[in-house]
Parts: C-alpha cells; sequence; structure tokens
C-alpha cells in the first residue's frame, strides 16, 4: 500500500511539474511569436515614442537573461523585402561588442542603425536619422554609447593617425567639457573616459535637435521620442541618460 501511495504521489508530482513545463513553454512560444512579429506599417503606427523605449528596454533584458526571441528569420528577409517600417533608430558605435539588433534583441526590419566610431552625429547622420522619422516613421532615436569606449579614449588622448585625427575631434569637444574629474587627463583614467563618453552621448542628442529643424519639430509635436544611453560590455546592460 505504501509502495502504491508513493508511486501515486510521485506520478501526481511528476503530471503537475510536465503541466508547469507546458504553460513556461507556452508562455514563451507566445511571447517569442508576439516578439517576431514584422513591423509593418499600420503595426509601426500603432507605436508611440514611450512605447518604442519600452520595446528596445524589454528587449535588453531579454538579451541580458538570455532569453532573446527565436524568431526565423529567412521569413523576416521574406516579408520585408517590399518595404520596411522600423519603429526606432540607434546611433552607436562601430564596436565589435555593441551591435544594436542584439543588444536589445530586435529582428530584420524592427530598427535602423547608424554606427560610426565614437556614436557621434554629423551632417550624413542627421539627414539619415531625418529620413527614418520623417520618411520613415520611427518614433524613437537613440544614441547609444558604451563603455570602454576606443574612440572617446583616443578623443581623451588626443591621438593623432590618418584620417582618425578628423573624426576624434567630433568627440572632442565632450572631452573639453568634463572638467571635474580628479586624477590624469587620459584613457589611463577610467572614470575621466566614462564621463567623455557619457558626455559625448548627451552632446550628439543635443546636436541633432539644434541642426535638424525637421527631428526638432517632431519631438515638439510628441510624435518622436530622443534619448540618450550607455551600454556596459561587461555585463550587457543598458543604461538609460533620459
Amino acid at each position: 500500500m505504501n509502495n502504491r501511495r508513493g508511486f501515486l504521489t510521485a506520478a501526481s508530482a511528476f503530471a503537475a511539474a510536465g503541466l508547469a513545463t507546458k504553460a513556461v513553454t507556452a508562455n514563451a512560444a507566445n511571447h517569442s511569436a508576439q516578439t517576431c512579429q514584422i513591423f509593418d506599417s499600420a503595426r509601426q503606427a500603432a507605436v508611440s515614442p514611450d512605447d518604442a523605449l519600452k520595446k528596445l528596454k524589454e528587449g535588453n533584458e531579454r538579451f541580458l537573461s538570455g532569453n532573446s526571441a527565436n524568431c526565423d528569420l529567412i521569413a523576416h528577409v521574406k516579408a520585408t523585402g517590399a518595404g520596411q517600417a522600423p519603429f526606432a533608430a540607434v546611433v552607436g558605435c562601430i564596436d565589435s561588442r555593441v551591435p544594436p539588433e542584439l543588444v536589445f534583441d530586435q529582428q530584420i526590419g524592427d530598427i535602423f542603425a547608424a554606427r560610426v566610431a565614437g556614436n557621434f552625429v554629423n551632417t550624413d547622420i542627421i539627414g539619415s536619422l531625418e529620413f527614418a522619422a520623417k520618411l520613415a516613421g520611427s518614433k524613437l532615436i537613440v544614441i547609444l554609447g558604451h563603455t570602454e569606449c576606443g574612440a572617446v579614449k583616443g578623443a581623451v588622448d588626443d591621438a593623432k593617425l590618418g584620417n582618425l585625427t578628423a573624426m576624434l575631434a567630433n568627440i572632442t569637444p565632450a572631452v573639453e567639457k568634463v572638467n571635474d574629474i580628479g586624477g590624469e587627463r587620459s584613457s589611463k583614467n577610467a572614470k575621466m573616459v566614462q564621463a567623455a563618453a557619457d558626455q559625448n552621448a548627451k552632446d550628439a542628442a543635443t546636436m541633432l535637435l539644434e541642426r535638424s529643424e525637421i527631428l526638432r519639430e517632431m519631438v515638439d509635436s510628441g510624435a518622436l521620442k530622443v534619448v540618450t544611453a550607455m551600454h556596459d560590455v561587461h555585463s550587457g546592460r543598458v543604461t538609460w541618460h533620459s
């Protein structure tokens, strides 16, 4: 009798565990299906700037937890072949550790990504973002800096090397604004480098709106949001300045 009771108890526990596993699997599959939906013009139009920011924050949490969506990328290629409707645009560094699509767990057709060493903005990138927001309908622009940025370190050290010299000049104004950090003003000072990286991202967002009447009007009307953020290359976490 005791053996029979033990068997029934174990069987019940096993069945309950099986149902729980199925429920978790079903929820994960449902979540993945929602995440893997293609952004078409109708779905893009339904997203507000705040919704867009929320989606990127949720995506980074999936990335950190190891639960990135498992999507059929070839299906996405085919579905977006005739057109695109990304909900956000990200200006990031070329650093190999900070690919925006992976960091935010987004799929083909979800976000625009403009990348340049030091994630600064110039006429070309601002024009690209005007296309992304005004013509292609994106609701959010993120200036994404990152820790341990080699371009920022180069600007801090006033490095000179071919065309890199002119490129780093775009970051120098941010470096010059950092005056309240103790220690030497060199790339060996981690606090100095990080403060310059934070300032550089904020300066890019400010310049973006100063130099683009189109984007400024969209922000003023509530059709667009511009934010800055910092990606930690040691943890993968994105923190938001605003």
